[in-house]
């Protein structure tokens, strides 16, 4: 049947029928007249409104229920309706500040997911604060290496990529392939999963890819191990992801060093540890290695008495590295003991090395157990309680060391790590010989057990790490350089404003708080007498802080930072006071950083009084431009810092400089700190008030000429004044303190070879002429000629505070 041409009409690219069924009025003219009648009447009945009086606002109706008649009312409800607009987008913006941050995590082979999968377990642990995404890349997919991925896939992780980014070929050509194709394929992926942070491991040439595209596509990176040094092409890999990262965790104070020195931003960089310790120091102790170790090595094989080989190419030297492959085959084969061997990975060379492996037999050997991938839990067990560990892996630098396992490190891969006593390094490994000695040294040996990498509680660091980050913060990095010369060019800021810092001294008397401009000069002082109790000094501290932020502005003063300048022993890293002297009652294992820090919303340094007196003299005092000088603080105690090539010295445990306590006699007077014949118990100003009270007690003191009320206080002063008028006993005394000091100095000329010594303090000038004559009396040659000097600047502790403040925040930052 055919049908007619006419019989559909094509209208708003729909095909209608003409049987009247949709809504002819569309199409025809009696529609059309319809609704221009209805349209003159409505107009008609807007006319008739007017006439009456009614207001067209009729867009109330729906807040009303009802037509709007009065206009106050009307203003009365377009000002609630402002208000709920503003509460509902005030509710939208608090909503946005609580979703969940977006953790992407790529991994790309076996060693890297060792260190990522405690961090992912974290991250699922928390599924009100983070969304995780998995990316699988790399040698994860490959058959060759045992298809790892399906581990990932058996901790339950949802993997949300995999990408096939390896050019097999195993030499440099290769590789450069695999990173040009990992770049290929990464945009799509990291586009749809649009991740607010990705998280990037170590030195890979994977890695090097993945934080390529997501510095180009503005995702924000965190970087795990950053800041190391082992002695390969991975150091370039690693610390041009570093310059790429936005955020570092690394494992070692060392590495964190490192991460500064390279100019990356501290308030970025998290001292975590290595995040598989986590895991490691809570495994290692598990009851069932005995079965662990008759799975892979078979019925016989005890614990301690078999080896564990795992040795990768050095791609900078492909063809020694396979020379020293075959040689440790050799020493190996020689030492026949039962030998745990894991193939290499897959960096350019790794082909001829498993070919070397094959044409030695090693694969049929009765002595060797040779495999592609053990699972991380089970691996660390088999190195804990192995005889020794030979290679070049990371993991016998790194892990080994925090069970005492011996390792015999060979050629230069991990020749910068840090390592532990247990390392045996070998780095000339270019004889059998040699590496068969040192089997015969290291084989069955046990160290104590280091834990340089990590204590076990990285990842609640990295997931509070995380929590701070501020998505609003711009993304653009910044970098600090060290401080240059000042250009000719002048800033806006500086101008408008003077650039300064906040300075607390926390003395044994007084706390006082200043504002300190660029130049030293002190802008305002507040002085209050310090509290007994700790939580009355930490309120009354924040009160006089915010005293000085208000009155700040009044100045047209920019306050950069707080430095904090206390007695004792101080973590300055930390800003935690670890032992306070004496005078200060309730000051020790006090986290003097996070409470100003969190109260005013600043940068907080904090350091010991003396090396802050240092800093000041180096900065405003007569240090500036000296490399090499020592202070020493003459008041109620004796302290002093040490500037060593133009840096600060604190020491490994932060007691470098404790000048007072240095012992000048083996049966002196007792001192403050328990001990005898301190350099404080003879000079500082406690020991001259003890000295002048008991010759006021005997009588002793007082000579003719000296003015002394009935009431006053016996000070350090009197004894002083009596000596210069003619007290023998007094200056007898004066004599010997001024001795002991300047044995003391001497001590430290002969240890250190300063340039200078700056005496500071209210003591400095009468001890300045006794301590230079014993000098050149009882120093070495060399040392007679060193300079003692007396320090002009009236406040060295706030100064010295105020110091560590602006000599960081005005470095250069781009």
């Amino acid at each position: 049947m055919s049908v007619s041409p006419y019989r559909y009409l094509f209208f708003s690219s729909f095909l209608l029928p003409l049987d009247g069924s949709c809504m002819p009025s569309l199409c025809c003219g009696w529609a059309k007249e319809k609704n221009l009648k209805e349209k003159k009447k409505k107009k008609k009945k807007e006319d008739w409104k007017k006439i009456r009086g009614y207001p067209q606002r009729r867009g109330m109706e729906k807040h009303t229920g009802s037509l709007c008649t009065n206009p106050h009312e009307l203003y009365y409800l377009r000002m609630q309706r402002g208000r709920e607009r503003m509460e509902r987008e005030k509710v939208s913006e608090l909503n946005q500040c609580k979703r969940r941050l977006r953790v992407c995590v790529a991994t790309c082979n076996r060693a890297d997911y060792s260190k990522l999968a405690p961090i992912m377990f974290g991250i699922k642990s928390h599924p009100d604060e983070f969304e995780l995404e998995v990316v699988v890349l790399g040698s994860h997919l490959i058959d060759d290496y045992g298809n790892t991925f399906r581990m990932i896939e058996q901790d339950d992780f949802d993997i949300g990529s995999k990408l096939h980014t390896i050019v097999r070929g195993e030499d440099e050509a290769a590789m450069v392939e695999s990173v040009g194709l990992a770049l290929v394929k990464l945009p799509d992926v990291l586009q749809r999963l649009h991740p607010d942070i990705l998280v990037v491991h170590g030195d890979r040439f994977d890695a090097l890819a993945l934080a390529t595209a997501a510095a180009l596509m503005n995702i924000r990176i965190l970087h795990l191990e950053g800041g190391e040094v082992s002695g390969t092409i991975d150091d370039s890999i690693r610390h041009a992801i570093s310059k790429l990262a936005h955020y570092h965790a690394c494992c070692t104070r060392r590495a964190e060093q490192y991460l500064i020195a390279m100019c990356e931003d501290h308030s970025r960089i998290l001292l975590a540890g290595c995040p598989s310790y986590d895991k490691l120091l809570s495994t290692h102790h598990r009851e069932d290695y005995k079965d662990i170790i008759k799975a892979w090595l078979g019925d016989k094989v005890q614990e301690q008495d078999y080896i564990v080989a795992l040795q990768h190419p050095v791609t900078t030297d492909i063809q020694h590295s396979i020379k020293i492959y075959g040689l440790m085959l050799d020493a190996l084969l020689s030492f026949n003991k039962t030998t745990l061997i894991l193939f290499p990975n897959i960096d350019a060379g790794s082909k001829e090395m498993v070919r070397v492996m094959r044409k030695k037999g090693i694969e049929q050997h009765p002595n060797f157990r040779a495999v592609k991938h053990i699972p991380f839990e089970q691996f660390i067990q088999l190195v804990c309680h192995a005889g020794c560990m030979i290679g070049n892996s990371s993991c016998g630098v790194r892990e080994a060391g925090a069970f005492g396992t011996p390792v015999i490190n060979l050629g230069t891969r991990q020749t910068g790590r840090e390592t532990g006593e247990n390392v045996l390094h070998v780095r000339d490994a270019d004889t059998h010989n040699k590496i068969y000695h040192a089997l015969e040294l290291q084989f069955g040996k046990r160290y104590p057990c280091s834990k340089i990498y990590g204590d076990g509680n990285a990842v609640p660091r990295i997931l509070k790490f995380l929590r701070t980050i501020d998505l609003d913060e711009p993304l653009q990095k910044t970098f600090c350089f060290p401080t240059v010369k000042d250009s000719i060019s002048q800033d806006i800021d500086h101008i408008l404003e003077t650039q300064s810092a906040m300075s607390i001294d926390l003395g044994g008397t007084n706390l006082r708080v200043a504002i300190v401009c660029m130049k030293g000069k002190i802008v305002k002082k507040y002085t209050q007498p310090n509290p007994k109790t700790f939580e009355a000094r930490m309120q009354l501290i924040l009160k006089m802080c915010s005293d000085a932020m208000r009155d700040a502005v009044s100045f047209n003063c920019r306050i950069l930072g707080v430095g904090v300048s206390t007695g004792g022993r101080v973590n300055p890293q930390e800003g935690v006071v670890l032992h306070s002297t004496k005078l200060i009652k309730e000051w020790s294992s006090v986290d003097l950083r996070t409470p100003i820090s969190d109260a005013l919303h600043l940068p907080v340094w904090v350091d010991n009084d003396g090396n802050c007196a240092a800093l000041a003299e180096k900065k405003f005092g007569h240090g500036k431009g000296v490399e090499n000088f020592v202070t020493v603080i003459t008041g109620t105690g004796i302290g002093g810092g040490i500037i060593h090539h133009s840096e600060l010295v604190h020491g490994s445990t932060f007691c470098a400089a404790e000048l007072g306590h240095i012992m000048v006699s083996l049966e002196g007077p007792e001192c403050s700190c328990g001990s005898r014949g301190c350099i404080e118990a003879y000079a500082s100003g406690m020991a001259l008030q003890r000295e002048a009270k008991r010759l006021h007690d005997e009588d002793l003191l007082k000579v003719e000429g000296m003015d002394m009320k009935l009431s006053e206080p016996i000070t350090a002063a009197h004894l002083i004044n009596a000596a210069r008028l003619g007290n023998s006993k007094a200056d007898a005394i004066l004599n010997k303190a001024s001795t002991a000091l300047g044995v003391g100095i001497i001590n430290i000329l002969h240890i250190v070879n300063p340039s200078l010594v700056i005496l500071s303090g209210v003591l400095a000038s009468y001890y300045q002429t006794p301590v230079q004559h014993i000098i050149k009396e009882r120093a070495l040659f060399s040392a007679q000629s060193i300079k003692v000097v007396t320090s002009d600047l009236e406040e060295p502790a706030l100064l010295g505070a105020a110091s560590m403040v602006l000599d960081y925040t005005t470095r250069r930052t781009y």
